[in-house]
């Protein structure tokens, strides 16, 4: 996860007194990122550890990750000028990283399949008995839709979405609430994605499945969570 290198390479002798192989490390992670196995011990860390989140508000944001071997969900993205995987985050008000959508390809915007993907992510936090209810959400002016806010009034959520000047679907005098106090906060998201660049594993994607490309995000969830409550 932190080098990035070769499951191949991966230093089987340093951690194992007994021969272990690197296919063998690789079967149990495939196995555990396909039954998704690492998404419920995301979960059961969440759940055991509700009260060291800060949800006075949330942030959302979504990413472009370069894609070296194609595979699943990966398409060419004009502004990286290559080909990639668009993933959504949400993390808590202090930049905790909470979850991440179903990966789309990288030519659609951060709207493509909003609703579905936004209650997916949702229920993570759902199964972890964690509530939304009265959050308010920050958002950049790429969700400034209808169809977005209507799903985070469906889940009692408070979007803060900075109003986008190029979205002429409604008149100037239409009135739409903006805290832009708040929305400073989200500079804390922003903060999240370089930590989960730390991990080289999760800067380019080489994984071809998006169960595995999943499960790496999973698992850097935990071991960034696991940091902060010293475990």
């Amino acid at each position: 996860m932190k080098t990035g290198c070769q499951w191949r390479e991966v230093s089987v002798k340093e951690y194992f007194e007994y021969k272990v192989s690197w296919q063998l490390i690789y079967y149990y992670f495939n196995k555990w990122s396909k039954d998704g196995s690492s998404r419920q011990v995301w979960i059961a860390l969440l759940s055991g550890h509700k009260g060291e989140l800060d949800l006075c508000s949330a942030q959302f944001d979504g990413s472009h990750t370069p894609s070296k071997r194609g595979g699943e969900q990966v398409g060419y993205q004009g502004r990286k000028g290559c080909k990639t995987t668009n993933s959504l985050y949400l993390s808590d008000n202090k930049g905790q990283l909470l979850s991440v959508g179903r990966p789309q390809s990288g030519e659609h915007n951060d709207l493509y399949e909003i609703t579905s993907i936004f209650e997916e992510m949702i229920s993570v936090l759902e199964e972890a008995d964690i509530t939304c209810k009265g959050v308010f959400l920050n958002a950049d002016p790429g969700f400034d839709s209808e169809e977005f806010r209507l799903v985070c009034d469906q889940k009692d959520i408070a979007l803060n979405v900075k109003p986008n000047k190029r979205n002429s679907k409604f008149s100037t005098d239409q009135y739409r609430y903006f805290d832009d106090e708040l929305y400073k906060r989200r500079i804390k998201i922003e903060h999240a994605n370089a930590w989960i660049d730390a991990f080289k594993e999760l800067l380019v994607r080489y994984e071809t499945k998006t169960f595995t490309w999943l499960g790496l995000h999973w698992l850097a969830f935990i071991t960034l969570f696991c940091r902060k409550l010293k475990v």
